[in-house]
């Protein structure tokens, strides 16, 4: 991609923070980064002079840019974090393990133990993180000792061992940290009840964990011991200011599907999240054209189901705004109203929206192209439905035309990955066949192409596409065989009225969906076919390369031919004229010229002169 190009679509990326994803021609990912403003970062790739050889590198090979909007720039930060582990681009560094980051436990066992650790262990425990800043969560987590009384030690609560009176209430207990549940002093309900509030204030919910604070702050002022205040009132200003968690990164959530689905008067657009051992891992929009007045829940629900096969997610449930019917009866849906779940589907929301302010502004900025991860899913499409043995990566296709009913031409098309190849287009004057003859034509101009790539051990494309009908594909495959490449390429015919595509042989054709994104890329080829022959037409008109039967009349030119084909549309029409008809157009000496050749077995009258 070069900078004139990224130019173009700088404007499409918002000014949220999020991530970046860089991809190459092959849609290969090559690199995962995060930013604070997206388009100020990536735009620094492209606009800036790089000093950094592998940097200029990676810029070279960019083809494709994909963003993910999140929350904050801590949401980005983890969300670059689970990226790089789950895809591991090459041009990103080596990810340390999950186990580096810290994380605060809510141990399960009985009078649960809260402490920080970086070991992430499947026990059954609460683990709220990871976070990004140590001193933070430490801070956070001393907070929680002066204001909430738990346990610190290691010892095994049973009931049974606190029945026997195995234990001794310790230090801690004495000087007000602990409330002796190691002798029965503490219920199990009592300390539940604190634990909640360890949870509140882990959450974010530290509402109730202020007002003590704020209280005791102000009794410290009117005391005059300004100092201990000062302290507290920091304590408050850093809860307040603290984002304890993340939708980006979360391990009670473990895995998950979200979507959500906007609309417009002409598309629906479904965001699609996948959610993975807590992190996630994909995010996907895709627009879907309005057929009929279809239900959003029908919508959402076919587009849940395709793309949770798509990514192959393990996931048994997913979150959704409204309920929706799932394929697998196993897998649970939940519309959520609060929590964690609502915020992952505010993201997704806030993902979708993103997506068509993008297309709106490529939109207005004419920039709609189709981008190469969409293309080869159409191609993929394409080869399911004619039942490829190989992915048609190279389509190509042929046009007969004729300029008034005579002297044919031939036009050819090249698509590579699902996107026209001009360079490959091609152009021809038939040869060998005399008069209009559309089947001898097309058996030319086939064998002539693909004489010339066999002779040149160029590449043969996977599928032909021959715009005509069944004699039309007869004669294509005959030329085909003579060139012993039957059974290398692909031939198919495309019925110029009802849009079917048949094979050789078949005798009922292949009628795709309309809004088949296979269907609409063989309709793009053959209107692109159309358009390239008829430019091929006017060039050669304007050059005077194109003579017709009313040329080749002595004494009748270009000029006087061309009025008369504007005028009565095809030679066959002007030869059923009367002399008097032509006169009208051409004059009556010119007339008379062209009414004589084509009736020479009618005797013409001289006017009788009266003297």
């Amino acid at each position: 991609m070069t900078k004139e190009e990224f130019n173009k679509i700088a404007p499409t990326i918002p000014h949220q923070p999020g991530c970046y994803k860089y991809y190459n021609d092959q849609n290969e990912l090559l690199y995962v980064g995060k930013a604070k403003d997206l388009r100020k970062r990536v735009s620094s790739y492209f606009n800036k002079n790089l000093d950094n050889f592998k940097t200029r590198k990676l810029v070279s090979l960019i083809d494709n840019i994909n963003i993910t909007v999140t929350n904050t720039e801590h949401d980005a930060f983890l969300l670059e974090n689970s990226l790089i582990k789950h895809f591991q681009p090459r041009f990103n560094i080596e990810l340390k393990d999950d186990k580096t980051y810290p994380y605060i436990v809510i141990k399960k066992e009985p009078f649960p133990r809260v402490f920080f650790t970086r070991r992430l262990i499947r026990d059954g425990s609460e683990y709220i993180g990871p976070f990004t800043d140590v001193g933070k969560v430490r801070e956070l987590l001393e907070l929680v000792k002066q204001n909430i009384t738990l346990r610190t030690c290691s010892l095994n609560l049973s009931q049974g061992n606190i029945a026997k009176n195995k234990y001794k209430v310790c230090l801690e207990y004495h000087i007000g940290n602990c409330k002796g549940p190691c002798e029965g002093l503490q219920t199990e309900a009592e300390y539940a009840e604190n634990i909640q509030q360890v949870r509140h204030v882990l959450k974010g919910n530290i509402a109730e964990v202020i007002r003590p604070l704020k209280e005791e702050m102000v009794a410290l002022a009117e005391q005059l011991q300004f100092e201990k205040a000062q302290i507290l009132k920091q304590k408050i200003e850093s809860l307040n200011t603290y984002q304890s968690k993340s939708t980006i990164v979360n391990p009670r959530l473990n895995n998950l599907d979200v979507a959500c689905i906007l609309s417009d008067d002409l598309h629906y657009y479904v965001n699609f999240m996948v959610v993975s051992n807590g992190t996630i891992i994909q995010v996907k929009t895709v627009q879907i054209a309005k057929i009929l007045d279809e239900e959003e829940a029908d919508v959402l629900a076919l587009a849940v189901n395709q793309l949770h096969d798509t990514f192959q997610s393990n996931a048994d449930e997913v979150i959704v705004p409204i309920e929706i019917p799932v394929a697998d009866e196993k897998m649970k849906v939940t519309v959520p109203k609060m929590g964690d779940k609502k915020q992952l589907l505010e993201l997704s929301l806030k993902n979708a929206e993103a997506f068509i302010q993008e297309m709106r502004k490529k939109d207005a900025l004419q920039l709609t192209t189709t981008t190469k991860e969409s293309a080869m899913q159409t191609l993929e499409e394409l080869q399911d439905a004619l039942q490829l043995t190989e992915l048609p990566v190279h389509i190509e296709c042929f046009d007969n035309s004729n300029f008034q009913g005579a002297y044919p031409v031939a036009a050819m098309v090249c698509f590579k990955n699902g996107l026209a190849a001009n360079k490959e287009y091609r152009h021809y004057h038939i040869k060998t066949v005399k008069g209009i003859n559309d089947f001898a034509s097309m058996s030319e101009v086939v064998y002539r192409r693909y004489k010339r790539l066999s002779d040149e051990k160029q590449p043969l494309p996977q599928l032909v596409i021959i715009d005509g009908g069944k004699g039309q594909l007869g004669a294509a495959l005959e030329s085909i065989e003579k060139l012993g490449l039957l059974g290398k390429i692909t031939l198919v015919g495309l019925a110029k009225r009802e849009e079917s595509i048949f094979f050789a042989g078949d005798s009922e054709p292949l009628q795709l969906s309309f809004t088949n994104p296979a269907h609409l890329l063989v309709r793009r080829i053959r209107d692109e076919v159309h358009r390239f022959g008829i430019t091929f037409h006017r060039q050669i008109r304007s050059k005077g390369t194109i003579k017709n039967d009313l040329e080749d009349i002595p004494g009748i030119g270009e000029k006087t031919a061309t009025e008369l084909l504007q005028a009565f549309r095809s030679v066959k029409n002007i030869k059923t004229l009367t002399e008097r008809e032509l006169t009208k157009v051409i004059g009556a000496s010119k007339a008379r010229i062209v009414w004589a050749h084509f009736n020479p077995d009618t005797e013409i009258k001289t006017p009788e002169i009266i003297e």
